[in-house]
Order: structure tokens, then C-alpha cells, then sequence
């Protein structure tokens, strides 16, 4: 794992050893004397993660980072507060300013490199999406950060995974403020619950009986719908290989016992907002894919998904030695549609073609806008007679009942042309089976339209 630390210490010797550490496992290492000098060099370069000391001159820590994490260009990048500050009180000052986690000085190696590694990966993941995200920007879909922070102020859905009543009962209570809280005894049933419900984070508490909490950690994260749930482990003050292999299972966080509430507060509420706002991210990205490959007017696929997917299904059945056909599709004289009726009027016809296609075509068809008034619809394990059958079915269903125009209430005939063709021994790529469907379809204009002509074999 590959990535840009930042290293901001007043005190060089701090410095020189935190360098060393990261340098031994390939990180590339920057350094700060200071708070200002941190912020001038995130905003001048990139910066994976930054292990920040609290008592510096000029401005503490804390301030560091509450700038940093109210920075668009600089809130993502995960921050661990290296300090000699043992209160609970400073650790849950530096939660509700953004920090990521605290290590104590002298810092433990074990514990440094698990909790980089950890913060980094999950940075890895908010990164890609981020970056997608910024793909559904320019296809005009926003991603509006404000919307998630406003979001943060719902109550939270929490599963608590803990053995004994008692302490059940006393993290519900702490949590009460801020979130609705599930709490269940049995891992098992915890995990299918997770499963099956809104689940905005899993508290595990190590405590439980004749069962390793580390084993639910590993299966909520195999899991596809429990994968991007975080996950924080309560374990023991002495628990750090537990800890450490948490982590690296991917476990988002981690609190020791006694549990103070301020501070499981200040976690959980981290946890809440990064899902909400990943969850966002991620949707965002299905909707740009989606809106990448479907055709805005029609609903069908559009012409990037054929061009991808016809290859794709092409190879299979040649692969395979089946057969694979497709029906080229034109609206005869749909200028003069346009010109006599108006383009809305233009555009309700073929909107109604494409439900009409849909309406025909069978659940392994692949139904796409070509452009303009052309369609095609790809058909898998279908010879170039059964084609024929289901594209006269086609053209059938198109002149059998007029199209209504809703805007000036006429109901108007609308036929179609179709060309087919199919692979065989003389159409070898996608290319060639689009070309001889294309002149099938040429064929089919030039005998006098609404028709299907099948391309020679």
C-alpha cells in the first residue's frame, strides 16, 4: 500500500521517528513544524493521512484540524492525533473536531502501522468514489455534501452485538441521544438482521460467549449487503493483538473499556456521517452508470451499451456454437412525422415504440435506441428464422393500433421497416452482423416499407 503521509510535529526528534517507522514500510513521508505550515501543504499537494500532534506553538492541533476537516479540498483526508495527552476529555475534544483515532505517546509500531493501514484503505474506498461521483457532476447530478451533514442530525440505526444485559442496557442509554439502537445477544442473528434491515453501523463488544468477535467482523464484511457497514469492536485496554487483527480484517473503529459515552458518542456519530456520505457517493455513481448506458427519452439501452454488450454476447455465441440474431428497426417517413406534428409529437412516438419493443421482445433480448428513429434488439440462442417470426411480431404490433398523441389528442398510424440478420459463415465480428442487418433493412425501405426482410445467409 502505497501513500503520502503527513508527519506534523514541533519537535524534530518526533518527527525523525515517526519518519523512520513509515519509511521502513514504503510510505512517502512529508513533515510540518507546525499547524500553519500542515495547512499550506495539504492545500499545496496531495495527502493520503496525517498523523498530527496537538501541543504545537501558534495554533494546537485541534484547531488543525477542525480547519482541515471544514476544508472541501481537505475533509476526506483521514487524521490520527499523535499526542502525550491522556485525558478523556482531550481525546473526545479531538473526535468531535473530525480526528480519525489517538495514539498515545510513545507510540506503539504494531498499533501506528495497523491504524494507518486501516484509515488509508477506507480513504482508498472514499477516494474512488469521490472520483466517480465527480463524473455524475458533469452529468449535471450534484452531490450535495450539505445534504449529508443535514442528514447527520436523523437518528442513526445502530446494531449492538453484546453478550450481557447489563451492558447492553448501558450503551443504549449513552447512545439514546443520537440513535435508534438494536441490541442482540446472538451473533448469528445479529449478523442476518444486519442483513436484512437499515443498518448505519454494528458495535461489537468482545465480550461474547463461546464465540470469536472477530468471526462476525470477518462475515459482515464478506457479505455484499453487510459489506460497507462500519463496524466498531469494544475491547479490553490490554486487547491490542485483538485490536490490530480487527483492523486488518476491516474493521472501521475500535473503543476500550470502561467505555466512556462521550467518547462512544463522538465515534459513532464519525461512523454515521462517513456512511451516509459514502452511501450518497455510491449512489450517485449508479445513477451516472445507469445514466451512462440508458437512453434518456426511451428508457431503452442505449448505443455505448450495444456497442459493449453486443461483443460481449457475440463472442459467448461464438464461443459456444449457438446461434445469434438481430433486428434492426426504423420508423418509416418519421421526418415528416416531425415536420407535420412537431418534435414533442416525434418524440411520443418513439417513446411508444420503445414500450411497444418492450412489450414483444423476450426477457433475454436486448432492446436498445440505435439513434434517432432507429432501434435494435439483439437476440441471444435465436436463428435467423425464429428472428424473422419475432420481428413480424414486431412490425405487427407497431401497425396494429395508432399511436396516440396526448398533446393534440390524434391518434396516428405509425409503421416500421426491419432488417434482420444472424451470425454465420460470413459474418464474423459485430461489426459485419450490424452491416448486414443495416442492409436488410435498406432492402426493406426501397420494396416499399413495413416490412421484414431477412439478410441472406
Amino acid at each position: 500500500m502505497t501513500a503520502r503521509i503527513l508527519v506534523v510535529d514541533d519537535i524534530p526528534a518526533n518527527v525523525k521517528m515517526l519518519e523512520a517507522r513509515l519509511l521502513a514500510e514504503y510510505f512517502d513521508v512529508i513533515t510540518a513544524e507546525n499547524g500553519f505550515a500542515a495547512l499550506e501543504l495539504c492545500e499545496k499537494t496531495q495527502v493520503d493521512l496525517i498523523l498530527l500532534d496537538i501541543m504545537m506553538p501558534g495554533i494546537d492541533g485541534f484547531t488543525v484540524c477542525e480547519r482541515l476537516k471544514a476544508n472541501p479540498r481537505t475533509a476526506h483526508i483521514p487524521v490520527v492525533m499523535v499526542t502525550a495527552l491522556d485525558q478523556q476529555s482531550d481525546r473526545v475534544r479531538g473526535l468531535k473536531a473530525g480526528a480519525d483515532d489517538f495514539l498515545t505517546k510513545p507510540v506503539n509500531d504494531l498499533q501506528l502501522m495497523s491504524r494507518v493501514k486501516s484509515l488509508l484503505r477506507l480513504k482508498a474506498l472514499s477516494d474512488e468514489l469521490r472520483v466517480r461521483a465527480e463524473t455524475a457532476r458533469k452529468f449535471g447530478m450534484a452531490v450535495d455534501d450539505m445534504a449529508v451533514d443535514n442528514e447527520a442530525d436523523e437518528p442513526g440505526q445502530i446494531l449492538l452485538v453484546d453478550a450481557r444485559a447489563s451492558s447492553q442496557d448501558r450503551v443504549v442509554k449513552a447512545l439514546r441521544p443520537i440513535a435508534d439502537v438494536t441490541a442482540i445477544s446472538d451473533p448469528q442473528a445479529a449478523l442476518f438482521h444486519a442483513a436484512e434491515n437499515p443498518t448505519e453501523l454494528v458495535i461489537v463488544n468482545s465480550n461474547l460467549e463461546d464465540y470469536d468477535p472477530l468471526r462476525l467482523c470477518s462475515q459482515m464484511r464478506s457479505l455484499e449487503r453487510t459489506r460497507f457497514i462500519p463496524v466498531l469492536l469494544m475491547a479490553d485496554q490490554d486487547a491490542d493483538s485483538l485490536i490490530i487483527r480487527a483492523l486488518e480484517l476491516g474493521v472501521s473503529d475500535y473503543i476500550m473499556r470502561p467505555v466512556d459515552p462521550n467518547e462512544l458518542i463522538a465515534r459513532c456519530l464519525t461512523q454515521i456521517r462517513r456512511k451516509r456520505y459514502n452511501d450518497r457517493l455510491r449512489s450517485s455513481v449508479e445513477h451516472t452508470i445507469e445514466l451512462a448506458v440508458t437512453d434518456g427519452l426511451t428508457g431503452l439501452n442505449n448505443r455505448r451499451y450495444l456497442d459493449n454488450h453486443l461483443k460481449l454476447l457475440f463472442d459467448r455465441a461464438n464461443a459456444r456454437g449457438r446461434a445469434l440474431s438481430v433486428c434492426l428497426t426504423d420508423i418509416d417517413r418519421f421526418k415528416s412525422i416531425n415536420d407535420t406534428y412537431g418534435h414533442d409529437a416525434g418524440d411520443e412516438v418513439l417513446k411508444e415504440l420503445a414500450a411497444r419493443i418492450r412489450s414483444t421482445v423476450r426477457g433475454a433480448d436486448l432492446a436498445c435506441r440505435y439513434g434517432g428513429e432507429e432501434f435494435v434488439v439483439v437476440m441471444p440462442d435465436t436463428s435467423l428464422d425464429m428472428a424473422t417470426t419475432i420481428a413480424e411480431r414486431l412490425r405487427g404490433a407497431i401497425e396494429g393500433k395508432p399511436f396516440h398523441l396526448s398533446a393534440s389528442g390524434i391518434d396516428l398510424n405509425v409503421t416500421a421497416s426491419l432488417g434482420i440478420a444472424a451470425l454465420s459463415a460470413t459474418v464474423q465480428t459485430p461489426t459485419q452482423l450490424m452491416k448486414s442487418a443495416d442492409q436488410a433493412l435498406y432492402e426493406a425501405k426501397n420494396a416499399g416499407r413495413n416490412r421484414v426482410v431477412a439478410a441472406a445467409a
